[in-house]
């Protein structure tokens, strides 16, 4: 009775959210506040607290898929970071196929795959200052792990077949090989974000294709805005222009849709976040957080769509995002370079400039200023963690020619690394920022111990900024004979009034 009574105080208090908020600053309008929601990312997870109130913890525990060693954490770069992913599955978060009328309201098809054609870094920075979930495009031309050159949508379902094909041959049952080569999937396309965004993935999060549907009805549908009526029978999307509630099918041919629409993937996700917005404002209503049935349809949607990994505390990371209204929560998207590139087998592809998207991911938790400091009063070490030799050399003699000092440089004699970063005593620290723009975007990782005002640069075979042939030599991105470069979007808040009319 005791756990009982805990859990129903803690809905209570997410219950009470709303009010808190519009009360936390007199003197200001509430619904201007993007931070009155700050968890417009984080919605499953109060779906999941208040939709077991009268639960006990082992049932909340056991309702939810949990995956391990997916090789997650273990960096310092000024935030949690959380991966969160929308798979192409054709089963639920436990594995077991879909129906063949789930399938077909999904427009899912029969075709064998997994690709994520959702793909949300979420950045909750450690001053509490904002929360930000930031979205990859699907057609993105990145590096994969173990394959090479390719669409990041394809890193899952990719790495999962030929884990798959390698297992079976060595005659591994077809569900321990489902079992393993899914993990090396997630595995893969969680190192791909990193080494695209220069971020540690701390937490993952996976959310099948029922799971919009079940999530959606069971919030009673979510509110969205067309600029122009639309018919197009690839995702089923057929809505007219204006404001209009959307079920869950109805959601996910919203969400789903990029063929016929003037940016293609890029309208594609504007659609998914306004829709992640309307979802979260649904979701925090009084009528919502009070009805103990749409609660439990929440759970049950919950429990069947979403995996998360087993490092994850939920009610401790609850407990942190409470700490955060004071905040903001944003939705925006990874600079583009080029959205109508081709590769050499004309294939078309997002092409990213990963100096450019490392540099943007970095700026939002603060950490791309140079903090006016000038390059004389900065002194670097550099080292060689790659295969090019001479590199260091190179680098240092790059940043000599900007004005920065360089001190030791050197192999690397530490743990290997995959992707080049900046290191220093503080993740804020200005010197290291400005040596970080001049490289090209790198990312700065704290060390315990390092002196204050120390900077040591670490490359990796990734580097491709100043001092680097190859940024010189050649691009392999691919691209189309004329660029088209797009601007960034402004972002889109989970706090405005009303839904965001878009294409």
């Amino acid at each position: 009775m005791r756990e009982k009574s805990s859990l129903q105080g803690v809905a209570e208090r997410i219950r009470a959210l709303p009010q808190q908020l519009s009360s936390a600053r007199p003197g200001r309008s509430p619904r201007r506040r993007p931070g009155r929601l700050l968890v417009a990312a984080l919605a499953a997870l109060i779906f999941v607290v208040t939709g077991f109130g009268w639960h006990s913890i082992d049932g909340l525990i056991s309702g939810i898929e949990r995956i391990g060693d997916l090789g997650l954490g273990g960096g310092s770069d000024g935030a949690t970071d959380i991966l969160m992913v929308g798979i192409d599955s054709r089963t639920d978060a436990h594995g077991n196929p879909l129906s063949s009328a789930e399938r077909a309201m999904l427009h899912a098809g029969d075709e064998v795959g997994t690709n994520t054609d959702t793909i949300i870094l979420i950045r909750i920075p450690n001053n509490g200052r904002s929360a930000t979930a930031i979205s990859i495009p699907r057609d993105s031309y990145v590096d994969i792990p173990g394959i090479g050159k390719g669409k990041i949508n394809s890193a899952y379902g990719s790495t999962k077949e030929l884990a798959r094909q390698k297992l079976a041959a060595k005659g591994v049952s077809d569900a321990e090989a489902d079992k393993q080569s899914t993990q090396a999937g997630r595995e893969a396309l969680i190192k791909t974000v990193a080494e695209l965004t220069g971020i540690t993935v701390d937490h993952y999060a996976e959310v099948g294709l029922l799971g919009f549907v079940l999530l959606t009805d069971a919030v009673g549908g979510v509110q969205v805005c067309l600029n122009n009526a639309v018919d197009e029978p690839m995702s089923g999307a057929d809505f007219p222009a204006g404001v209009q509630r959307l079920n869950g099918a109805q959601a996910l041919s919203f969400v789903r849709q990029r063929h016929e629409l003037p940016r293609g993937d890029l309208d594609r996700i504007v659609r998914q976040q306004v829709y992640m917005a309307s979802l979260v404002h649904q979701a925090l209503s009084a009528q919502i957080l009070a009805n103990p049935t749409k609660l439990d349809a929440l759970s049950k949607a919950v429990g069947r769509t979403i995996v998360l990994d087993d490092k994850w505390n939920v009610i401790d990371f609850m407990k942190q995002l409470q700490d955060l209204t004071g905040g903001q929560v944003r939705f925006e998207t990874i600079p583009v370079a080029d959205l109508n590139g081709t590769t050499d087998d004309g294939e078309s592809v997002v092409r990213v400039d990963t100096s450019a998207v490392r540099t943007y991911v970095a700026s939002l938790v603060g950490r791309s200023g140079s903090g006016g400091v000038t390059p004389a009063q900065v002194t670097a070490d550099v080292y060689n963690a790659s295969d090019t030799s001479g590199l260091a050399g190179q680098v240092a003699q790059a940043l000599t020619g900007k004005g920065f000092r360089t001190g030791t440089v050197d192999n690397w004699a530490g743990a290997p690394v995959s992707t080049s970063r900046v290191l220093a005593a503080k993740t804020t620290d200005a010197k290291a920022a400005a040596v970080a723009k001049a490289l090209g975007g790198l990312p700065v990782l704290a060390v315990p111990g390092m002196a204050e005002g120390a900077v040591r640069v670490v490359l990796a075979g990734d580097y491709s900024g100043p001092g680097s042939a190859a940024g010189e030599l050649f691009d392999t991105s691919g691209s189309s004979t004329t660029a088209t470069p797009v601007p960034p979007a402004a972002p889109i808040d989970a706090g405005q009034n009303g839904p965001k009319c878009v294409n």
